[in-house]
């Protein structure tokens, strides 16, 4: 699994965070910052739940 995040697309929702935050936190302003751009196997689901709930679809993942 591969992970990338856009930035630019982030509406700050926390979301991410909330399902993931071994692979995701994030910054002042609440923009996603990707702690793990290619997570354990422990991490799969937690990661693919994250970008499922992200309200901007700033998550991407790459089997």
């Amino acid at each position: 699994m591969k992970i990338t995040v856009d930035e630019e697309l982030c509406c700050a929702s926390g979301l991410c965070t909330v399902q993931a935050a071994e692979v995701f936190d994030q910054d002042d302003d609440g923009i996603v910052i990707l702690l793990n751009e290619a997570p354990g196997p422990e991490h799969y689901d937690a990661a693919r739940e994250a970008a499922a709930v992200c309200p901007a679809a700033a998550i991407r993942i790459t089997e």
